[in-house]
């Protein structure tokens, strides 16, 4: 079987991005451009994939990590200089050569596998992925002669009035027999406005040397995006959240409104889980099966257990168990680990801390820095205490406590098992197992007080 390898551009900074952050590393749908086309030719199994880095390139090593290897172009001189950095890795090797450009993240893995497949079947030296353009103004355009063969590739503003009228265009990838491609780059000139060296140039030099170019034509258009600015990149955000959408329902899950749905690439949704409208999932985020989530509910990097609901709440970097339900209107801040069968209510933020199996916190409540038991009830309006000025402080509350309403936890404070503390009270000391805690100020009542200030 042939080898496979691959070249993924990704030196250019991205000037008319006009950002800090490098072109390639602008993220779609909550992953970096560069890591999407990666990840596809991973998905084609390839034997090695070389990443041509220049701006920004400890950024994009740092990214892809193992993924791929590296090749530097220190000077930015043309796509054909570029691809010709990675000659030390791939020079010397026989198989086919997979070229594909950074800024494309909509390209699948299955298009890339057909288009390797045809340029083997058709025994060409050079294949190039076209499209129909429904506007191919700007676009290299493919001339073929006729019976269909691959003559040469026009760029738009070298093309006649006649070539112009051809739809079919160059979506700048493409695939070469390996040993070919690093010959004719040695032949490449830079005559020209730019003064560069450009990949396409290597396909003239094959078809002069009376090699075979095939042209393989994808029927997805949006594939061939490269995104070079900002209006671009929105548009290859909704043809990605389209494509997750689609993939998640077809494998069981239930989208109420794809349109207002936000799924991050690297999500993991289990069957019969249902997003409800305005509902926003980022990062590395497993929800399990039989849940409802939404609306207006943000997920990040957070995992949740099967048949738990989120409503309209914010969970990020932290843990959900099953059958738990968060919300409306809870904040669970990073770190945060809530057991099976927990109930998180309205109105209650917790933060780095700990909840048992059974525990409830139903209402407006602060949980910060705690470790909370089983089967606890904490009662509406009670806040542990965590932060002195300096440091962060912890509260326990050990497996069958109940915290009474309005109640303040001065951490560190640990509160027994089965133990009880009365409402509204503020405790400072810790309280024994099975013990009654009362912290707050005797009732007085002065009778005739309203009268006599004549207050009624």
């Amino acid at each position: 079987m042939t080898n496979t390898y691959a070249i993924v551009l990704a030196a250019g900074q991205g000037t008319r991005m006009k950002s800090d952050l490098y072109k390639v590393l602008h993220p779609v749908c909550g992953k970096p451009m560069v890591e999407h086309v990666v990840d596809h030719i991973i998905g084609i199994g390839a034997d090695k994939i070389v990443t041509i880095v220049g701006h920004g390139a400890e950024k994009v090593e740092e990214t892809l990590g193992g993924k791929s290897e590296y090749a530097l172009q220190a000077e930015q001189l043309g796509t054909a200089h570029a691809v010709q950095q990675a000659e030390k890795q791939l020079g010397d090797l026989d198989g086919v050569t997979i070229v594909v450009c950074g800024d494309t993240p909509l390209i699948k893995s299955e298009t890339m596998q057909a288009l390797i497949a045809h340029h083997s079947e058709t025994d060409a030296k050079a294949t190039i992925l076209t499209a129909n353009a429904d506007d191919p103004t700007g676009y290299g355009r493919i001339i073929r002669d006729a019976d269909g063969n691959v003559l040469r590739n026009v760029e738009h503003k070298d093309a006649t009035d006649e070539e112009r009228s051809v739809t079919e265009i160059n979506t700048g990838t493409y695939c070469f027999d390996n040993r070919s491609l690093f010959n004719a780059l040695k032949k490449v000139k830079n005559e020209n406005a730019q003064g560069e060296y450009y990949l396409p140039d290597v396909i003239g030099i094959l078809r002069a040397e009376n090699a075979r170019i095939s042209a393989y034509v994808t029927d997805d258009f949006s594939e061939t995006i490269g995104v070079n600015d900002r209006v671009v990149l929105s548009e290859a955000e909704k043809v990605m959240r389209q494509r997750i959408a689609e993939r998640h329902m077809r494998e069981g899950v239930t989208i109420i409104d794809p349109n207002s749905t936000y799924i991050s690439a690297n999500t993991t949704i289990g069957r019969d889980t249902v997003l409800q409208p305005n509902t926003i999932i980022e990062g590395q985020t497993v929800i399990g099966e039989k849940c409802i989530i939404g609306p207006n509910s943000h997920i990040v990097n957070s995992t949740i257990g099967n048949q738990t609901t989120v409503h309209s709440s914010v969970i990020r970097d932290s843990i959900v168990g099953s059958s738990t339900a968060v919300g409306p209107f809870a904040h669970i801040r990073p770190d945060s680990n809530l057991s099976d069968n927990v109930k998180i209510g309205n109105f209650v933020e917790v933060k780095k801390s700990s909840l048992g199996e059974g525990s409830k916190v139903s209402h407006l409540s602060y949980i910060g820095d705690a470790e909370v038991g089983t089967h606890v009830n904490i009662g509406c309006g009670t806040i542990t205490v965590n932060y002195d000025g300096k440091n962060k402080n912890t509260t326990t509350i050990e497996d069958g406590a109940f915290v009474g309403c309005n109640s303040n936890l001065i951490a560190p404070v640990k509160i027994g098992k089965g133990a009880y503390v009365a409402a509204g009270s503020t405790i400072t000391k810790d309280v024994p197992e099975s013990s009654l805690a009362i912290g707050r100020a005797r009732q007085e009542n002065k009778e005739g007080y309203a009268t006599k200030l004549n207050l009624n």
